[in-house]
């Protein structure tokens, strides 16, 4: 939804604003009166000179010229607005949070506006872990700046100075005389003012927080349990058709020929038939349905010979240069110093998103004006796809961002927007496409499937001697070691973008994109050569860390776990592995019981610990945490695409096989407090661990080291076998 808690109605998210929100032109005539901030972060080009000749009639002119703003009106109601858009991660709750904090007013008499891109500032896309440690703070500036005009004008109604004036909830008092008092409503009422925020200015400090680092319920909590939230594929216009599009068998495959003649005994269907799209619509999803199904087309087969076997030489054979991500020392100097050496590669498969909410979208084209309400994690950059799709310019397009349900990465290409928008625009009609299930694997741009090799050594005191990291088509992101090696070399080739066509299929951003590929094969292996050493696998860290932040998170976690030292394998099942993302630190601790018979794990219990910085909303931490591990159980156990000549042998949840409620341990989640550092990436970081800490779990149950993700019940009884412990 895109308007959140509307002034005249507190917490309603109704589907009749969700299809008809006001224009630009209408929200600032609505809004006329009262107080607006403008936060200007980058300018379009001849923005400076314009202000310069007419600085009292300044208004945003482009996506480019500001990035946040705040209105106040006369009523003392503040809304607020944000190109980040809701799909499940809180910032509904958190940025208002932010703003409430600085403000000085209650959370309660916040509404905010998300993902409208006539309304909202631009923003490049909700992803990254990036709102709340990006974002929140221009949101915080903006709402200090606003205190401090209104402040001035409180000064100036009473008669005092400002130095005299506190604010609570939206209230300004004369603290000398409390009974001299002027509400944020009664300052703006019948004005209207504008402030460009140009000086950064004062925040308050954590002891100073009355809102911030509170455990909130979240805003959209009751919507989301009643089910009458609105995400894309519920929202219904008048005349509306519902469209199926004929998709190819295969990636890679083309469309040689299609016979229609079918539908020509179904009343009311459409047919759009171009080049790069066939489509069926019908005012009814099933007869839409039923119609798709009549069409017969022969196409040509995929090009493509790879499998998901053959998949990592191919992998390992492209001929592309490395990037160096980090390096120190010399290798080779280090390779002379190792009296023990170990090299190892580690796999990982392609992954999809599997979020629960399909693709989708609503379009409407009428006028030369396209307007298209779209389940994306990328507004802006969908409205940019559908304008050239239409050949309108941008500003004849709008996009309109519901709930989103998931995204992950997954939905930061818009391809069922632009579907939507060039049905809507051929037929002269709104035109909703939802994908199926089966649309959403095939079109889906998955986690690439990754291959990673280290080579290091240890010196004769059981040091790390060398490490020598390269990373292939995962991408570099927390690739870099977190320990003191004197050294290192850690290098990347491509990425999980680049190069575009060298995977079988598309393949795009997965959560915390590369991290959880890269962290499972780090962790494991130091935890190798801690095994090598001799040396218990947290105190083997310990040794070589330098990084306080990481040690702190890795001392917490022993305390909280009750950490007995041992030697790997102990036979206890127990694994430890640690990580940085996203500007945050996390450490994991987990125990598990492998079924040699059947070869499968089960992960009894959990503890991650992260430090994230200042935490906005501790119960919303909590919550991303705990959905970070669960989601990494499915890439640790099961998740994993399979294919052959572009066909995808997965293409629903009866073969992809999602986490169980049934696999989940006990999960213990402790936050670090770190007040007085800035609020950094949270909902990423933990996702990126539990395939490092349950493989190295595994290994300390069994003396079996898995090196290739998921760790499925077959690997597992291949590496068992080859130890001679299936029983």
């Amino acid at each position: 939804m895109s308007i959140r808690q509307a002034t005249d109605q507190p917490g309603k998210l109704a589907l009749e604003a969700a299809i008809s929100l006001p224009t630009r032109r209408e929200f600032l005539k609505r809004f006329g009166t009262g107080l607006m901030v403008w936060v200007v972060l980058r300018r379009s080009a001849g923005a400076e000179e314009s202000e310069a000749a007419h600085p009292a009639t300044f208004r945003p002119r482009s996506a480019g010229d500001f990035n946040a703003f705040l209105s106040i009106g006369e009523d003392g109601h503040v809304t607020c607005l944000t190109g980040k858009i809701e799909m499940g991660q809180g910032p509904i709750t958190s940025l208002p949070q932010m703003l409430a904090e600085d403000l000085d007013v209650s959370i309660d008499d916040i509404s905010i506006i998300m993902g409208d891109t006539e309304l909202c500032p631009f923003d490049a896309g909700t992803w990254g872990s990036m709102t709340t440690s990006f974002f929140g703070n221009v949101w915080r500036a903006a709402a200090a700046e606003a205190r401090s005009v209104l402040l001035e004008m409180a000064a100036e109604t009473l008669q005092v100075p400002v130095a005299r004036l506190t604010v609570d909830q939206g209230v300004v008092v004369d603290s000398k005389d409390p009974s001299r008092r002027v509400t944020y409503g009664q300052l703006t009422k019948g004005k209207k003012i504008e402030r460009r925020l140009t000086v950064k200015p004062s925040l308050k400090a954590p002891g100073q927080f009355k809102i911030i680092g509170k455990p909130l319920l979240r805003r959209d909590s009751r919507e989301k349990v009643t089910g009458t939230a609105k995400y894309a594929g519920d929202l219904r216009m008048p005349g509306m058709l519902y469209a199926r599009v004929l998709r190819v068998p295969a990636h890679g495959a083309k469309l040689k020929h299609v016979d229609t003649s079918a539908l020509r005994k179904i009343d009311g269907v459409v047919l759009v038939q171009q080049a790069d799209l066939v489509a069926v619509l019908h005012e009814l999803p099933d007869v839409a349905d039923d119609a798709l199904g009549k069409l017969h087309a022969e196409f040509e087969p995929s090009p493509s010979t790879l499998d998901d076997r053959t998949i990592y030489a191919h992998l390992e054979q492209a001929k592309l240069e490395p990037t160096v991500v980090a390096q120190g020392g010399d290798i080779a100097a280090g390779r002379a110093l190792a009296v023990r050496r170990l090299d190892q590669t580690y796999l990982g498969a392609y992954v999809a998103h599997a979020a629960m909410e399909t693709h989708a979208a609503l379009a409407h084209v009428e006028g030369g004006k396209a307007t298209v309400w779209a389940s994306t994690q990328n507004p802006f950059g969908a409205r940019e796809e559908i304008a050239q799709a239409l050949g309108l310019p941008i500003p004849s397009v709008r996009v309109i961002t519901p709930f989103v349900g998931g995204g992950f990465g997954g939905k930061t290409f818009n391809l069922q927007a632009v579907e939507a928008a060039r049905l809507a625009k051929e037929t002269g009609r709104p035109v909703q496409v939802m994908w199926t299930r089966e649309e959403e694997f095939f079109n889906d741009t998955f986690r690439p499937a990754a291959v990673v090799k280290i080579q290091s050594g240890l010196d004769s005191a059981g040091r790390i001697a060398f490490w020598d990291y390269e990373v292939r088509f995962a991408g570099d992101r927390a690739s870099a070691h977190l320990y003191d090696i004197a050294h290192h070399r850690t290098s990347a080739v491509g990425s999980f973008m680049e190069p575009p066509g060298f995977h079988p299929f598309p393949v795009g951003a997965w959560r915390a994109p590369g991290s959880s590929n890269n962290a499972f094969a780090r962790e494991s292996h130091v935890d190798q050569l801690a095994s090598m050493a001799g040396v218990d696998p947290i105190e083997f860290r310990m040794r070589q860390q330098k990084d306080p932040r990481l040690a702190r998170v890795l001392k917490a976690a022993a305390d909280q776990w009750g950490w007995k030292p041992g030697k790997a394998p102990s036979g206890r099942g127990l694994g430890v592995a640690c990580g940085a993302d996203a500007g945050s630190y996390v450490a994991a601790i987990a125990e598990v019981e492998v079924d040699r018979t059947e070869g499968k794990i089960k992960v009894k219990r959990i503890l991650v610990v992260q430090e994230m910085g200042l935490v906005i909303n501790p119960a919303g931490a909590r919550i991303q945490i705990e959905g970070g591990i669960t989601m990494g159980l499915g890439y640790a156990l099961s998740e994993e695409m399979h294919f052959k000549d572009g066909v995808l042998r997965e293409t629903n949840f009866d073969s992809y096989v999602l986490p169980r409620f049934s696999w989940l341990p006990k999960i213990e989640t402790v936050i670090l407090d770190a007040d007085d550092s800035p609020p950094n990436g949270g909902g990423e970081p933990a996702v990126i661990l539990p395939g490092a800490v349950i493989a190295n779990a595994v290994h300390d149950a069994t003396g079996v080291r898995l090196l290739e993700l998921p760790m499925s019940p077959a690997r597992v009884k291949a590496a068992l076998a080859v130890k001679g412990q299936v029983t």
